[in-house]
């Protein structure tokens, strides 16, 4: 999971660069390090062993958390907000919200999996918030996920049988960190070996705008951008990896209205190569 950059003296939500969004696309992650305050983080175990009351699907974030509520707080937090305008922009509702927990030596993980029935937009995307309020230890078995597996589409526990993936992410955090996940991204809750109780708290969120240039983009046209979007990740065969790239290649394109946009491998506009003219055509325009 990817750490965004850090941002000090804004009073508004921090927006994401183009090369964090880059990033994402390219990882399916975005991890912000201890951005939620300590005092909060206390006051969140208490609130977590509470619950947080369900709400119904699509209820817009004012509607679903009141002001002031701990969750309205979290998101409200300016990096959170700007992360998550950057990601699904304004207006975003909630698919769902649970409290996960693990007990000391539960003695069991979730499967690798993918959250939900299969999901195979090209051009969009719900994105997953997870809070963790306290430190969490290799021992306590952190969130577990695979880089780059979102655009590889599977349906639930396809990946259930798959123990160990090259490159894959065991998150180990300080208190107060909360990472955003593209929904298709591959993940699983590991078992908890330590003698602490573990606590995450999940939003989902569902875009209502078309999530185009919703970002800072004044770095739009960086060479880290490429980069991001180019980079190869350890599970990726060599051919593999190629279809990976692929993918981003078209989501960055509707991310920011470039139809344009490629590697330097030019396999999207290869493969977008839809010639219209007629050969008798391009002979009398060759013969001009």
């Amino acid at each position: 999971m990817e750490q965004a950059e850090k941002k000090t003296g804004d009073v508004g939500p921090t927006l994401l660069s183009s090369v964090q969004m880059a990033r994402f696309v390219a990882r399916g992650a975005l991890r912000l390090d201890a951005v939620v305050p300590a005092e909060m983080n206390a006051e969140a175990l208490g609130v977590l062993d509470e619950g947080i009351a369900p709400v119904p699907y699509g209820t817009p974030v004012d509607k679903a958390f009141a002001s002031g509520s701990f969750a309205r707080r979290l998101l409200d937090l300016p990096q959170v907000a700007g992360a998550l305008h950057s990601l699904v922009g304004p207006g975003t509702t909630v698919d769902h919200h649970a409290v996960h927990i693990r007990e000391p030596h539960e003695g069991q993980a979730q499967p690798l999996h993918a959250d939900a029935v299969i999901d195979v937009r090209p051009d969009a995307f719900d994105v997953q918030l997870m809070y963790y309020p306290q430190e969490v230890t290799l021992e306590m078995g952190g969130t577990l996920s695979v880089p780059g597996s979102h655009l590889r589409r599977i349906n639930e526990t396809d990946t259930g049988r798959y123990q160990n993936l090259r490159g894959q992410d065991r998150l180990v955090c300080p208190a107060g960190t909360v990472v955003f996940l593209h929904h298709g991204i591959w993940h699983g809750g590991r078992r908890n070996d330590s003698d602490i109780r573990r606590y995450m708290f999940k939003i989902r969120f569902n875009p209502r705008v078309r999530q185009r240039l919703l970002w800072d983009t004044s770095d739009l046209h960086d060479p880290a951008v490429h980069a991001e979007l180019g980079a190869y990740l350890p599970w990726y065969e060599q051919a593999s990896g190629r279809l990976e790239r692929y993918n981003r290649v078209l989501l960055w394109r509707e991310l920011t209205g470039d139809d344009g946009f490629d590697l330097a491998d030019h396999w999207v506009t290869n493969t977008a190569n839809r010639p219209e003219s007629t050969a008798a055509a391009h002979a009398q325009e060759t013969a001009v």
